[in-house]
């Protein structure tokens, strides 16, 4: 059967084409994941890449943060979501949380396509909590592409000191009780780092079965702009003031100098001085605490040097595969800054941080 196609019908397709390529995401923008229905392609200059963490999304990473990037390359996320916390005691909660006892059942393999339907329906912004073994959907959030926050009037602000760690610890903030003004504790996650867990169970620090979620990890939203979580002492207040609140922290020294964080307080330390924002990342230093040897069953010297961490991105592949995007964060976003400075302001909670930590201030 012979096929004629006129030139209009030509033309149409190249005129469809170049319309494709002009709807790829740009840098950093979202181009995968299950339930994702936009563009799968990236601008010049970025590669999709999908996120160990989050199974449901993949982001256009520029190509100088790639390893062997491909110039045009779709990809689809096969990956477990992660989350992580600190030092002992702690409590979680949640704004953008729903409760459900239903097992999230996410597909194992994800194929390129540009609309994937997920076997279970779950929104992109929830977080299901259960005292059993089920996954964390807050790797349905889509990692937003500028900032969803604002300035809280008359709240917290200052200059202060910043410092980095990953202990593994079931975090301050996800015990029941350290503050009324919280929509719960911080999640609690089993040893998997995914499996939300009763609020009530042990610390892993201190011999118990409670950890940081693995998703508690640093990503980047944008080339000047990144969300994460922090343990924090803030001058002029306490713990039941800080538990779950968010700080927009501006960089003033270092190769980070001018760039933001937003970082949502899910523990604390005894260790911390005032204003200190002890920023957590994988392969960070494990401190006074030494969870994550026990919790991954990776040998002590892959985590680096207890206060400091690990010095090259390359031994980032030393860490459990599930926590080395955080970790390569580190030398990509924040360049290696060592321990910069910064000033700091209170503000509304990003929805992408409230769905991770379970946890939101009243």
């Amino acid at each position: 059967m012979k096929l004629s196609l006129s030139l209009a019908s030509i033309a149409v397709a190249i005129s469809f084409g170049s319309v494709a390529e002009a709807a790829c995401s740009s840098k950093y923008g979202q181009c995968g994941g299950i339930t994702w229905t936009g563009p799968t392609c990236c601008e010049s200059g970025s590669t999709c890449v999908s996120q160990p963490e989050n199974k449901y999304y993949s982001q256009c990473i520029p190509n100088e943060f790639v390893q062997n990037p491909a110039t045009t390359q779709k990809q689809t996320t096969t990956v477990k979501s992660s989350t992580t916390t600190k030092a002992p005691a702690t409590t979680k909660s949640s704004t953008t949380t729903v409760k459900t006892t239903t097992t999230v059942k996410p597909t194992t393999t994800v194929k390129p396509t540009t609309t994937v339907k997920p076997t279970t329906t779950t929104t992109t912004t929830t977080t299901v909590k259960t005292t059993t073994t089920t996954s964390k959907a807050a790797e349905t959030t889509t990692p937003a592409t500028k900032g969803d926050y604002t300035t809280i009037s008359g709240g917290s602000s200052g200059t202060g000191s910043t410092t980095r760690y990953w202990d593994c610890c079931k975090a301050s903030c996800s015990w029941p009780g350290k503050t009324n003004t919280v929509s719960g504790p911080v999640d609690t996650c089993g040893k998997n780092g995914i499996s939300i867990i009763d609020d009530n169970t042990q610390s892993g620090c201190n011999g118990g079965a409670g950890y940081m979620c693995n998703n508690n990890q640093p990503w980047a939203v944008n080339d000047d702009l990144a969300y994460g979580f922090a343990a924090a002492s803030i001058a002029g207040s306490n713990e039941a003031g800080w538990c779950c609140g968010c700080y927009e922290l501006t960089f003033t020294s270092g190769p980070v100098s001018g760039k933001k964080l937003v970082v949502q307080v899910t523990n604390t330390g005894g260790d911390l001085g005032q204003n200190h924002f002890d920023l957590q990342m994988p392969g960070g230093g494990v401190g006074i605490f030494d969870g994550c040897s026990s919790q991954w069953g990776v040998p002590t010297s892959n985590w680096g040097a207890r206060y400091g961490g690990i010095s090259s991105v390359s031994e980032c592949n030393n860490l459990p595969s599930q926590l080395q995007p955080g970790c390569k964060w580190r030398f990509n976003w924040f360049k290696n800054a060592d321990n910069p400075s910064m000033t700091f302001k209170q503000v509304t909670c990003p929805a992408d941080l409230v769905s991770r930590s379970g946890c939101s201030r009243k």
